[in-house]
């Protein structure tokens, strides 16, 4: 696995579009998401379709062929310089494939911000672009409009990036040990879903992979894990972080399952990293090298997460 291209980190000034990729937007969010931006001294703008509603399938964000348009436009505008999701939900599969990404690449790379749902867009950035990006906080999630923690972690990552090349989470090891990859991953159940689609990576194998998910039982999380060990898609993995299970089921029955899942693939394993659906979420770039080590439960990344 190769280590992708860093976009360039954000200047005060920065223009940066804001894309409802999945599920659709309150605009009340939107709004204090948006207000949080232009506190940083970015320049905020939402796209055109930021606040539709799907006429009958109320779940998705509006039309998508609007919500890929809006990502394709925004990401072709020269004026733009990084793109954030607004928020997760469903919708992002979609969509991917109506994207012109002969004409993505063309633009050039820039910053992409996003989790949950938007794994699918993290996987095919990394397999069609050869871009790294940022799995980090949304425009208008809970968290990010209301938590310090994320903000900050975020605002960082975007801005100094070299002030936080080294992500410490206060959680714990499951297995100890040291090891070196690229960064990748995502929400579990995204992961799971893409085998066999055409814009996902065909093996983790190099990686450190990054796995969260939200709202799953044990036994879904049990067919996840186990649909990726026998796909094959987890051999040669270097390592694995763990990050929040919001609203599954209680973490005395995950960690036995993860422990069984994942304690035989032979590398270092941390948990409660503190990514994914949680509160003060920390950003993790993805397709960067870095260096995990359990036993001090760090992600130190080679060179900051971007330009």
């Amino acid at each position: 696995m190769k280590e992708l291209t860093r976009p360039e980190r954000l200047a005060p000034g920065a223009r940066v579009a804001v894309v409802a990729t999945s599920g659709p937007v309150p605009e009340e969010r939107l709004q204090a998401g948006l207000d949080v931006l232009r506190g940083w001294d970015l320049d905020p703008v939402a796209a055109p379709h930021v606040l539709d509603r799907h006429a009958e399938f109320g779940y998705l964000a509006g039309a998508d062929a609007d919500r890929a348009a809006d990502l394709q436009n925004a990401w072709c505008d020269p004026s733009v310089d990084a793109v954030l999701c607004a928020r997760g939900g469903y919708g992002a599969q979609r969509m991917i494939d109506l994207l012109d990404w002969e004409a993505m690449r063309a633009a050039g790379p820039k910053v992409f911000v996003g989790f949950s749902d938007t794994t699918v867009l993290h996987e095919a950035f990394a397999t069609r672009l050869g871009l790294a990006t940022l799995y980090g906080p949304m425009a208008a999630g809970i968290d990010f409009i209301k938590n310090a923690r994320a903000q900050d972690h975020l605002r960082a990552t975007l801005l100094a990036p070299e002030t936080v090349r080294t992500i410490a989470s206060g959680g714990t090891a499951l297995v100890p040990g040291r090891a070196r990859g690229i960064t990748l991953g995502g929400c579990l159940a995204l992961l799971a879903a893409e085998r066999g689609a055409p814009h996902a990576r065909p093996s983790a194998a190099g990686g450190l992979l990054c796995l969260e998910d939200v709202g799953e039982r044990t036994y879904r999380l049990d067919r996840y894990l186990t649909q990726l060990l026998r796909a094959g898609w987890l051999e040669g993995v270097r390592g694995v972080l763990l990050g929040s299970w919001e609203d599954c089921s209680d973490h005395a029955g995950i960690r036995p399952l993860l422990a069984d899942r994942l304690g035989g693939l032979g590398v270092p394993v941390v948990e409660e990293f503190g990514f994914g659906h949680c509160a003060g979420a920390l950003t993790i770039p993805f397709g960067v090298a870095a260096e995990l080590d359990a036993d001090t439960v760090t992600l130190t990344l080679d060179e900051p997460a971007l330009r």
